[in-house]
């Protein structure tokens, strides 16, 4: 079966993986966009984001690399797909990523309220399924068709299919920052008794960066 993989995710010193009051200016929330400061240098980001060829490689680019391998469909939280709240007013909302995101396959978006399948540029499809976490991990993985799904967060739905034993494997950076306040990814949540252990972890100048698996 394929894995469910979280990839990329960065944490503050202080163990936030978001920032408070997040809206239009701030999608990370205040502060949230200091946490990339590894990633957004890198290749693999300057060419997803961009379009360029240019970048850094090195152990930053090649855990961003990672991220993008054997992905066939992502799942999001609403928060990552959008700042609307409630039901959708209209559907001129279409994502923060512009006409051509950055997914390339089909997007699972949870959701409370219905909205028909919002087809992009290049072969991404957001979906917005209202049926819960574990609905959604079943229909990214049939569109996946054997290749893994990659989960984005936000962190509320990090937390959720952790504590169900979802997640097969999560690449987290921890970059040198703090935030203060926020959304703390592991608030609440006990890895070691969920089955979860670190079994790797490598530093760059600009992030210290772990694998935990499921056991």
């Amino acid at each position: 079966m394929s894995k469910l993989r979280v990839e990329s995710f960065t944490i503050s010193l202080d163990g936030f993986g978001a920032g408070p009051d997040q809206d239009m200016d701030n999608p990370l929330g205040v502060g949230g966009t200091s946490l990339h400061g590894w990633a957004l240098p890198t290749r693999t980001f300057q060419q997803k984001l961009f379009g360029s060829d240019s970048g850094e490689t090195g152990v930053d680019d090649e855990f961003a690399a990672r991220g993008f391998q054997n992905i066939g469909a992502w799942i999001l939280g609403r928060n990552m797909f959008g700042p609307v709240r409630g039901p959708w007013p209209d559907e001129s909302w279409r994502g923060w990523w512009g006409e051509n995101p950055v997914y390339h396959v089909p997007v699972f978006v949870l959701t409370n309220h219905e909205r028909a399948p919002l087809v992009m540029e290049g072969g991404t499809t957001f979906h917005f399924v209202t049926g819960g976490t574990a609905v959604a991990l079943e229909r990214a993985r049939e569109a996946a068709e054997g290749k893994d799904v990659r989960l984005g967060g936000g962190v509320n739905v990090i937390q959720q299919y952790l504590r169900h034993r979802l997640i097969d494997e999560m690449h987290i950076a921890i970059s040198p920052v703090l935030l203060g306040s926020g959304e703390r990814l592991f608030e609440g949540v006990n890895l070691p008794a969920l089955g979860y252990a670190c079994v790797k972890h490598e530093a760059s100048a600009r992030a210290t960066h772990l694998i935990l698996s499921r056991q």
